[in-house]
């Protein structure tokens, strides 16, 4: 997939969720006109913008996470100050998430700045220019506003689904001639699925496109980002790490699916290119196409592929 086809799906994904639910709304709103139908849409709207506000100090709790000063690790300091030079955008906080396993994520809101964490795990289980690479796809997260675009996109699923239920649930008076409350609210909550599917597509896309983010500003990047992925997911698979459920759209590598992906891979060979190789040389069924469609990454293989086709 060329960087131009990349950003008109990422735009025309956009513009489907968008569309869809503009569409949505206005018929309901048409149906049923009712003031708690705007205050349920404000109600969600406003806990959605609280919780983007609030998320960081959560994922800090959650994470262990705690700011790693220059003087400890002045090397990965350097890393991402050069990074976010390339990048164009202001170096972020740089923390250390108390985690085994490998893996990275870049988070923040206007109360907190923005922040890239890595891991434990990351740290001493991958090569300094692995880490550069990851590194570099967080700060394409950052540079495209991802945790942004992601937040606004999840809303317009939550208020469809939250309408649907109270619609569902609610003693609505109405007369022979309105439409059916209830047949409104499980039409919503149906489209609060095909919606949410629309989402996940979406963060898929997203992934593709801070992946080559960190192909053009890291030397020799599609290589090293490769590698740096498959070494993930053949480490995580050996720490599975069930606390990272809430917030894995988050991270680098989705660690849900990593005992699948090292199941596919656990015959491979022990050097870096081997195991990117043998990625390589592996088909991807329709089991894992469907299955892709219900994660927030893409499939390690074609995720592979893509990495390897992208021009720095």
């Amino acid at each position: 997939m060329s960087i131009w086809r990349l950003r008109l799906a990422v735009l025309g994904t956009l513009a489907l969720l968008i569309g869809i639910s503009t569409l949505i709304f206005a018929v309901v709103l048409t149906l049923i006109n009712s003031l708690s139908i705007y205050l349920l849409v404000i109600l969600v709207a406003g806990f959605n913008l609280l919780q983007w506000l609030i998320a960081p100090y959560i994922i800090d709790a959650m994470y262990g996470t705690r700011p790693i000063e220059e003087s400890e690790n002045p090397r990965l300091h350097a890393i991402v100050r050069t990074l976010a030079e390339r990048s164009g955008i202001k170096k972020p906080k740089l923390m250390l998430a108390d985690v085994p396993i490998p893996n990275a994520f870049a988070y923040g809101s206007p109360l907190t700045g923005s922040r890239v964490a890595v891991t434990r795990g990351l740290l001493s289980s991958l090569e300094d220019e692995e880490i550069e690479a990851v590194l570099g796809h967080e700060l394409g997260h950052l540079k495209h506003k991802d945790v942004q675009i992601m937040m606004v996109a999840s809303l317009l699923p939550a208020i469809f689904y939250y309408i649907g239920y109270s619609l569902l649930w609610s003693g609505y008076n109405r007369d022979r001639e309105s439409a059916s409350p209830a047949l409104i609210g499980m039409i919503l909550i149906f489209f609060y699925w095909i919606l949410n599917l629309i989402v996940l597509g979406l963060s898929r896309l997203r992934e593709y496109y801070a992946d080559y983010h960190s192909v053009s500003i890291v030397p020799d990047g599609r290589r090293k980002l490769a590698e740096a992925l498959a070494k993930i997911v053949h480490y995580t698979s050996a720490h599975p790490m069930r606390q990272a459920l809430g917030f894995k759209a988050l991270l680098i590598s989705d660690p849900d699916r990593a005992a699948r992906d090292y199941a596919e891979l656990s015959h491979i060979g022990y050097t870096d290119s081997e195991l990117v190789q043998k990625i390589l040389s592996r088909r991807v069924t329709m089991a894992d196409r469907i299955v892709e469609l219900f994660s927030t990454h893409p499939n390690i293989v074609k995720r592979i592929k893509a990495i390897l086709s992208y021009q720095s």
